[in-house]
């Protein structure tokens, strides 16, 4: 029974399977070929909208420029200065205006601005000092010469004569205070740097005058071409207006539409033919128009391509339900089996692995314990190394200690004789001096003994604030008696030292074992001397030492803090191993500082932020 359920879904009517996929795959045809037309329209409505938004930016960036150079021709009309140069024809004034509109024209960034006496003889430019100087030239038959001279004002943009480059040329009339006509103020005005921006912009752009003539373009092989073929009389006149070759005003090699609305075109843009939405925008400028081709870029056909393609997946999707709805048992059923059979099996890894886990947890406890007992043991080593270094210490110290002992010893007994000897005299006063003088020997006594005692200790590192002085005092009290016995100059220069972080035994430790191994090295020197130094940072304070002694074999010195590597002939290469791993357990640094005399050591330590 349980069989003939699982086989039920497979075993359903083949034809119900038949209709269903030919319903879909209708059903997707369709669809895909409606909503493909559909997205078809809205992109070319969605591209129509950009062009015309794209050619009125185009229209509106250049109407900003052609009003930025508009004001400029009847301004320099009623300057002084070129109505006087005018008037007297001066070749003084003539060279202080050549160099007055050089300086404008690189200010308002013109391309020439020049004045034309009546006659059409240009008397000042801009450019004078150029070789395409406009000085001396006859522009008498120029159309916007003698367009400005008639009606006051003339914009005409054709190639210039002596520069061939295209240009907007601005004129207005120049008349003195009698409304006498002197002449024709011109400024020439080219758009290479507007070009250049349409074409990084990656739309084709032109602009045309009333005549369909091409005159501004991103594309520079379509200028003085046309929106429609031209008459020969029109086309001869304008040739001879714009001083242009035969070639020129040739139709472009696509046609743009006759209707202001946004249609596709088909042109050839650098060498690659193309499909474009052509839109068009009027400017300021009277009959100048703004025609603009923006790309498609597959817009079209994407748009297309992802509505079929999601009709395709709507149709597959319902298909997919109805097919869902049909195996639903199947599947329930499979996957109760296989939820049973998981089940199982899961119980037999979990089994499986909660042994294996047993065994390693045993194994890793039993790791973790025996390295427990290692750090303790490692511990309780370097302690003994630590009380072991100190009492090594304490054994090169001991004659030095001794000595200092026994000179109050002595003193305490001569001072005893001489208080006897004073009461014997009846002099009680002299006697208590000396008494008093022996208490303070006993005092001195006392004090060597209690930092023997202390040094001797053995006791774990506790870190607190101290006064690295205090510990200094404490590790000169044990090597007093040594540094005088060897002659020794001591320049100590710590008293401003601050307070440090650390254990003061421990750090007494390390400066006597840096101290006794300065001794050392110091037996044959001329002028022992060792010098203490402290210096500190917001963060950090420096003890060093050092010595004037023959200083340190390079060999020894770069393994200086390996155990076992000792300059000394019955060393063992430990007591500066212990004492960097003391300053390490302070969170500082014993370092070795290469010097060209004697030896140095720094003892870097942490500043204590309070007492």
């Amino acid at each position: 029974m349980t069989l003939m359920r699982t086989a039920l879904p497979i075993l359903l009517s083949r034809h119900i399977w038949v209709a269903m996929i030919l319903a879909w795959l209708l059903v997707a045809v369709a669809a895909g070929w409606l909503w493909g037309e559909q997205a078809r329209r809205a992109a070319y409505s969605e591209l129509a909208r950009q062009a015309d938004a794209s050619a009125a930016l185009h229209a509106s960036v250049l109407r900003s420029e052609m009003e930025k150079y508009r004001a400029l021709a009847p301004a320099m009309a009623t300057d002084p200065d070129v109505i006087a140069m005018l008037k007297t024809r001066s070749g003084d004034r003539a060279t202080a205006l050549n160099q007055r509109l050089e300086a404008l024209s690189n200010q308002t960034r013109t391309s020439a601005i020049y004045t034309v006496a009546a006659d059409g003889v240009t008397l000042a430019a801009s450019n004078w000092n150029t070789p395409v100087s406009f000085v001396g030239a006859d522009y008498s038959f120029r159309p916007y010469f003698i367009q400005a001279l008639k009606s006051g004002y003339a914009e005409f943009f054709a190639l210039g004569t002596v520069s061939r480059k295209p240009g907007l040329f601005l004129a207005h009339r120049v008349v003195d205070t009698q409304g006498v006509v002197l002449g024709v103020t011109v400024v020439k005005v080219e758009f290479d740097a507007l070009e250049a921006e349409w074409k990084k912009a990656g739309e084709p752009a032109f602009v045309v005058d009333p005549g369909g003539v091409v005159l501004i373009t991103s594309e520079p092989q379509w200028r003085f071409h046309t929106l429609r073929p031209m008459d020969a009389r029109m086309r001869q006149l304008t040739l001879a207006d714009q001083t242009l070759g035969k070639d020129a005003l040739t139709p472009l090699p696509f046609t743009t539409p006759d209707s202001p609305r946004t249609r596709k075109v088909s042109a050839q843009v650098d060498g690659t033919a193309q499909n474009w939405v052509h839109a068009s925008a009027p400017t300021t400028s009277p009959g100048w128009t703004v025609h603009l081709l923006m790309p498609q870029r597959g817009q079209v056909e994407a748009g297309v391509t992802n509505a079929r393609v999601m009709a395709a997946l709507l149709a597959t999707l319902v298909f997919g339900i109805a097919a869902a709805a049909l195996r639903r048992r199947q599947r329930l059923v499979a996957q109760q089996r296989a939820a049973e059979q998981n089940r199982i099996e899961l119980e037999h890894r979990i089994e499986e692995r909660t042994r294996d886990l047993s065994t390693a947890n045993q194994a890793l406890n039993a790791e973790i314990e025996e390295r427990i007992r290692a750090e303790a043991s490692r511990e309780a080593l370097r302690h003994e190394l630590v009380q072991a270094s100190k009492l090594a210490a304490l054994g090169q110290i001991a004659a030095g200690v001794a000595h200092e002992i026994n000179q109050p010893v002595a003193a305490i007994r001569t001072q005893a004789e001489t208080a006897t000897a004073y009461l014997d005299q009846g002099l009680p006063a002299k006697a208590v001096t000396a008494l008093d003088r022996i208490s303070g020997l006993t005092s001195r006594i006392g004090a060597i003994t209690h930092e023997l005692l202390a040094f001797s200790r053995k006791s774990e590192t506790q870190l607190r604030a101290i006064d690295l002085n205090e510990a200094i005092d404490g590790a000169l009290l044990l090597l007093v008696g040594a540094l005088r016995q060897s002659g020794v100059h001591l320049n100590r220069d710590t008293a401003e030292a601050p307070m440090v972080v650390g254990d003061r035994f421990r750090l007494e430790q390390v400066i006597v074992n840096l101290i006794q191994n300065a001794l050392e090295a110091l037996g044959q020197a001329a002028d022992p001397a060792i010098s203490l130094c402290a210096t500190s940072t917001p963060d950090k304070v420096v003890l060093t030492i050092t010595d004037n002694g023959t200083g340190l074999d390079p060999a020894v010195a770069s393994q200086l803090f390996t155990p076992f590597v000792s300059s000394k002939e019955n060393g063992l290469g430990l007591g500066l191993v212990i004492c960097r791993d003391i300053v390490a357990g302070f969170g500082g640094e014993l370092n070795h500082v290469p010097t060209p005399n004697g030896a140095r050591f720094s003892i870097t330590l942490k500043r204590a932020t309070k007492a």
